[in-house]
This record gives C-alpha cells, structure tokens and sequence, in this order.
C-alpha cells in the first residue's frame, strides 16, 4: 500500500510540477508558476523514496508506467482532452509493464 501511495503522490507532484512550466513556457503563464512547480517536483523525488524496492532503478522504471497513466488522467480531467482508444491501450500497456517489473519474483 506505501508503494501505491508513494506512486500516486509522486505522478501528481510531477505533472504539476512539469504542467507549471509548461505553462510559463508554451502558454506564456507568468514565471511565478514556477515556484509552486520547483516545490512540487521536489515532492515528487522524495515520493519516490517511499517505494518499497531494493533499487531505485527499478522503483523509477516501474513508476514511469504509472506516470503515464496518470498523464492521461490528466489530459482529460484537467485539460479537457478526452483519451481516445490508443490513449488508453498504450496506458493499459504501461501499467502492464509497471506490474512485471515491481512484482516479478526475484531470486536475488
């Protein structure tokens, strides 16, 4: 359950915190959406130190299958896109490849 916690945490920490500067920069929003985006990515790295799993390597790889999904969450619940069928395949597939990483039995 930390794990769960901590994945969630961290992908909406980051697209905020990535959502902020893409709004400085491509839809000319002022530079003080930085600030909230710098705390924001900063709370997304520590989210990740929750991740129960002996490498961090792995914790990064298995969370990027989350951080799509939750991309396109995102996309339509903020932006007002809504998915289309490929959307959801390639988020389906993603978390597909999350799971067998972070859940693959291990032998050492």
């Amino acid at each position: 359950m930390q794990t769960a916690a901590a994945y969630v945490v961290a992908a909406l920490a980051e697209i905020v915190g990535c959502f902020a500067f893409w709004a400085h920069v491509r839809l000319d929003k002022s530079v003080w959406w930085l600030a909230p985006g710098i705390v924001a990515l900063i709370v997304f790295a520590y989210a990740l130190t929750f991740v129960e799993s002996d490498a961090a390597g792995r914790a990064y790889a298995a969370y990027g299958g989350v951080y799509i999904a939750a991309s396109i969450m995102w996309l339509w619940s903020v932006e007002g896109f809504r998915p289309d069928r490929w959307d959801l395949t390639g988020a389906a597939i993603c978390l597909l490849g999350m799971a067998v990483i972070l859940f693959a039995p291990r032998t050492a």
